[in-house]
């Protein structure tokens, strides 16, 4: 069994990152989209994070990598939305697509790690 992952691991800190810089953003939204779509990405973006430090302090892993996914997919079709709706401009939304992409592949290593462990375990 591996040891809990640490608030200083890349993915901690790019969702940190990306907390950092998506919460002062979504402030400027115009306010019918403040309570709706703003609201809507930031709650998301905290319950992701939340599912990530539940994970690792190795609290029920896989269901809680299972369910960040879900979170960061969501997140992204909100991302876009927020482009479309030109609440976000090009290259915000360029940031916000490099950042969500990076923390991606980092939870997709997380999750083929999780799976390799229990795969070993099994036999």
């Amino acid at each position: 069994m591996t040891s809990p992952k640490r608030p200083e691991s890349p993915i901690f800190v790019r969702t940190y990152d990306w907390l950092r810089w998506l919460l002062p953003l979504t402030l400027d939204f115009p306010k019918s989209q403040r309570f709706l779509l703003a609201q809507r990405l930031q709650q998301k973006s905290l319950d992701f994070y939340d599912h990530l430090v539940a994970a690792g302090r190795r609290v029920d892993v896989d269901e809680n990598l299972k369910q960040a996914d879900v979170l960061l997919e969501q997140i992204r079709l909100n991302v876009r939305l927020c482009r479309d709706m030109k609440l976000m401009g090009p290259r915000q939304y360029e940031h916000a697509a490099r950042l969500l992409d990076e923390i991606g592949r980092l939870l997709g290593g997380w999750l083929a790690k999780q799976k390799r462990e229990k795969g070993s375990n099994v036999s």
